[in-house]
């Protein structure tokens, strides 16, 4: 048990307690279980009803590893309600803390603690980076590279092996087994036999894609305006010989309609600047209603497909991901796709 971290932990719940409560640091009960906690908090009410909760101090907690302390600690849970401490949790490792109904206590001050006897709720939100000079991931999945490697996976029949997603995303074999730990350890894929990829939790790794790689800094970025609005631009774009690729708001709305789109984003195959003379597009430092980006990576293209209505649109794992570090209404829309996705995967997996 680290006593240090617990001791940290312990003052940092101190501080989020209601006036005239109050939490001691017990030893955990010898018991002949295959698992039990580092410890116990007793938690005293200010009527003096008293509760205990259990405590598993750890250095370093990812989200696979909050799926193996559920799993473990499953007999424990069903007596006491049992609390991770942790110098920093991510928001992916409290999401799996939550679904497996466990809580938490960062020393940054993310804080989940309920108990029913005596009643007792505290949720609070601390740091959501890496503290500076702390220990942090080694890797991310920003870059063109890590990107190819998320869209190889998105799509690829399962189960899907190291070479086979090298093949797709067009790298090398060793980017893509190094990229794979991450995931694992994220939990965001699950592999079996000479460590293919069995499952991918497609949803929760298009979010991670977002959170490390924002629509910002997928390449050049220019806004402009089309005074007459976004359907003319739309019949100048399918008329040009511009490569392009529809994303954001006017590409969800083919499959997660929320409202009518008030900004046009398109990734162009040239500089924007050369793109917007082509199409009749103004600078706009204020009101713009139109965005081109030319992407660092051709591969936004690549994955594209022409619809219906002789548009070509982004894919919709990549609509999603800039979706939800756009400005605006952005997120939601994002978050919007993301449920149309999760729900008809046959669909857009092809």
């Amino acid at each position: 048990m680290d006593n240090d971290l617990m001791a940290r932990g312990l003052e940092v719940l101190r501080a989020r307690l209601p006036e005239g409560w109050r939490a001691v640091a017990e030893a955990a009960p010898p018991s002949a279980a295959a698992w039990q906690p580092d410890g116990m908090i007793r938690i005293v009410a200010p009527d003096r009803r008293r509760g205990r909760i259990g405590i598993e101090a750890k250095r370093r907690v990812e989200p696979r590893d909050a799926l193996a302390l559920a799993a473990a600690s499953a007999v424990f849970r069903g007596c006491l309600p049992l609390v991770v401490i942790a110098p920093f949790l991510s928001r992916a490792t409290r999401e799996r803390l939550r679904e497996a109904g466990l809580g938490w206590v960062d020393l940054t001050a993310n804080i989940r603690v309920a108990l029913s006897k005596p009643g007792l709720f505290i949720e609070t939100t601390g740091a959501e980076k890496w503290p500076s000079g702390g220990e942090r991931p080694a890797r991310s999945l920003k870059g063109t590279v890590a990107g190819r490697v998320v869209q190889a996976l998105l799509g690829a029949p399962l189960p899907v092996g190291v070479r086979d997603l090298s093949e797709r995303a067009g790298t090398d074999a060793g980017y893509v087994s190094r990229l794979l730990d991450l995931l694992d350890v994220a939990a965001l894929v699950v592999r079996g036999a000479r460590s293919r990829v069995e499952r991918v939790e497609r949803v929760r790794l298009v979010r991670r894609w977002a959170e490390d790689a924002p629509f910002a800094s997928r390449g050049e970025v220019g806004m402009f305006l089309e005074p007459r609005g976004l359907t003319p631009l739309i019949t100048r774009l399918k008329a040009s010989r511009i490569g392009y690729a529809v994303t954001g708001s006017l590409a969800a709305q083919r499959w997660a309609p929320i409202a009518p789109p008030r900004l046009a984003q398109v990734y162009v195959d040239r500089d924007v600047s050369a793109a917007a003379a082509a199409l009749a597009l103004r600078p706009a430092e204020s009101g713009a209603n139109v965005q081109l980006v030319q992407p660092r990576d051709r591969a936004v293209f690549q994955s594209a497909a022409v619809a219906e209505d002789g548009v070509r649109y982004a894919a919709p794992a990549q609509v999603a991901a800039d979706l939800l570090t756009s400005p605006g209404r952005g997120p939601s829309e994002g978050e919007e796709l993301l449920r149309w996705m999760a729900e008809r995967e046959e669909v857009w997996r092809g």
